[in-house]
C-alpha cells in the first residue's frame, strides 16, 4: 500500500527537530532508520501529519569514550555498532547482540536508538540495555534529562520518551574484559525472538565475580534476571553451577501465550537459553 500524505522536514539540529515536533503536536512522528515506522506507514496503521527525519543531525551519531563509560549516539546504525572497536572492547555484549538483528540491509539502515525507543518486547537490544545498566539521554522542550534503563521501558512499545521529546544518546558503563554472549531462539532465520538471553559475566580465578543477565520477550518490557545473577556471583564458573543458577531464569517473568509459543514453553526456553548464554560467556 501507499502511505497517506504527510509533511516532511529534515532538521540539522536537535533544537530544530524539537521545534518541528512542537509545531506538529500529536501529528508528528520521528523517522530514525525507518525500519519500524516505514512498514507501519505503508500499511496505513499510522497516518501522521508530519515526519521529522533525524538523519541530518550529526550530534546523534557516533561513539565516544567518556571516562569509564561509552556514549553512543541514538542514530548510530546497528552496522556501525557491530563494527566499532570501542564498543567491541568495552561493550562486547552490545556488539554481539546487534550482529543478530534482522539482516545486513536492516542493520545498515536501522539505528540503536530507534530500536530501543520502538520498545518491541521481542526486540533484541532492550535486554542488553537493562542488563548493562544503560542510561538514556533524552532531549525535550524543557531541556535534557537522563533515565536509567530500569525506568526507560514502561510497557509494550512504550518508553519514557514523550511525543515531544527525542532520544539523544545511550551511555553504557565499560565492561572491558568481561565475557559476553547473546543466545537467541527463533523459528525462522532473521525473525523476532521467541525468547533470547543476554549475558555478560566476569570471572576471577575460576569464580564468577560479577554477572549481568537480561531476558527478551519474557514480559511486556526487557527483564533483568536478578535471581540468576545472585545465584552465579561467588560461585564457580562450572557447567554444574551455571545449570543450577539458570534454573531460576523464569522467576519474576510474565511471558504470554501467542501464536509463536505458549507461556510455559517460553519459561523453559528462558532456562535453557540462560544456561547456554552464560556457558558461552564464561568460555
Amino acid at each position: 500500500m501507499i502511505p497517506s500524505s504527510f509533511d516532511y522536514v529534515a532538521p540539522d539540529s536537535i533544537e530544530s527537530a524539537l521545534a518541528a515536533l512542537a509545531e506538529a503536536g500529536d501529528e508528528g512522528k520521528i523517522l530514525a532508520g525507518g525500519q519500524s515506522l516505514v512498514p507501519v506507514l505503508r500499511l496505513r496503521l499510522a497516518a501522521p501529519g508530519m515526519i521529522v527525519d533525524l538523519r541530518k543531525i550529526s550530534e546523534l551519531t557516533g561513539v565516544r569514550l567518556d571516562g569509564d563509560s561509552v556514549v553512543i549516539g541514538a542514530m548510530t546504525t546497528h552496522h556501525d555498532v557491530v563494527n566499532d572497536p570501542i564498543i567491541g572492547k568495552h561493550i562486547a555484549l552490545l556488539s554481539k547482540t546487534s550482529a543478530t538483528v534482522a539482516d545486513p540491509q536492516v542493520r545498515h539502515r536501522g539505528t540503536l536508538g530507534g530500536a530501543l525507543v520502538h520498545a518491541d518486547p521481542a526486540g533484541d537490544l532492550g535486554a542488553v540495555a537493562v542488563a548493562l545498566d544503560a542510561v538514556f539521554e533524552i532531549a525535550g522542550p524543557d531541556g535534557r534529562r537522563s533515565v536509567g534503563a530500569a525506568d526507560f521501558f514502561e510497557d509494550y512499545f512504550t518508553t519514557a520518551v514523550a511525543e515531544n521529546e527525542l532520544l539523544v544518546s545511550i551511555r553504557f558503563p565499560s565492561y572491558a574484559g568481561w565475557g559476553a554472549h547473546y543466545e537467541k531462539f527463533t523459528r525462522v532465520a532473521q525473525s523476532w525472538s521467541i525468547v533470547s538471553v543476554a549475558a555478560a559475566i566476569q570471572v576471577t580465578d575460576g569464580t564468577v565475580s560479577a554477572a549481568r543477565v537480561g531476558l527478551t520477550n519474557m514480559g511486556p518490557v526487557p527483564i533483568r534476571a536478578s535471581s540468576v545473577e545472585a545465584a552465579l556471583i561467588g560461585g564457580p564458573a562450572t557447567a554444574e553451577a551455571i545449570k543450577a543458577a539458570a534454573a531460576a531464569a523464569a522467576d519474576g517473568t510474565s511471558p504470554v501465550d501467542d501464536t509463536s509459543a505458549a507461556a510455559d514453553y517460553r519459561e523453559h526456553l528462558a532456562r535453557v537459553l540462560t544456561e547456554r548464554a552464560v556457558l558461552a560467556a564464561v568460555g
